[in-house]
């Protein structure tokens, strides 16, 4: 019979993503605390939140993000625009994960030519701000087949990391 592991029975390869998560004026705790445990889950190198400040003491982030609050690098810029700046200037990629005209199917882009990337997720209702969104060059979007245009920020996040992942040469199994 199988029987669930705890989490001093589980064990993962101690691998790093060369991603960075730069979120746009999130603002619901939930999805903070979700990203969180995404970026434990697939071991990024840092949230960067950008706009709005996020409460690390909300119950709900917490009880959402658990333990992972503690183990995930994270920073506040208050300029988006500057963040990214800074990031394109270390040589990481920026890549915008958004609907629009010219994004490609995120399934359908192979990421073994990069090295690092900075992932950008939006707003919650309004999605990566315009003025942002015009600085990143490659735009990408989850294929979907029902009636509805988006989905959830941290799920959205979270199909990213795992297609990103399966592509990204640091990462590769042997």
């Amino acid at each position: 019979m199988s029987t669930q592991l705890s989490h001093k029975e589980h064990s993962s390869p101690a691998r790093r993503f060369p991603i960075i998560l730069l979120a746009d004026n999130l603002m619901g705790d939930a999805n903070i605390g979700s990203l969180f445990r995404l970026a434990d889950a697939f071991n990024i190198e840092k949230i960067v939140f950008c706009g709005s400040p996020v409460n690390l003491n909300s119950n709900r982030l917490k009880r959402t993000a658990r333990a992972t609050v503690d183990n995930v690098s994270n920073e506040f810029w208050e300029n988006p625009e500057e963040a990214l700046a800074h990031y394109v200037k270390l040589d990481y990629l920026p890549i915008a994960l958004e609907i629009t005209k010219d994004s490609q199917a995120l399934d359908k882009v192979n990421f073994k030519n990069e090295k690092k990337i900075v992932l950008v997720v939006g707003n919650e209702r309004h999605g990566i701000a315009p003025a942002l969104l015009e600085k990143i060059p490659i735009k990408v979007h989850i294929t979907m087949f029902g009636h509805n245009s988006s989905m959830n920020v941290s799920q959205a996040a979270g199909i990213a990391f795992y297609e990103i992942s399966k592509t990204l040469p640091s990462l590769a199994e042997k």
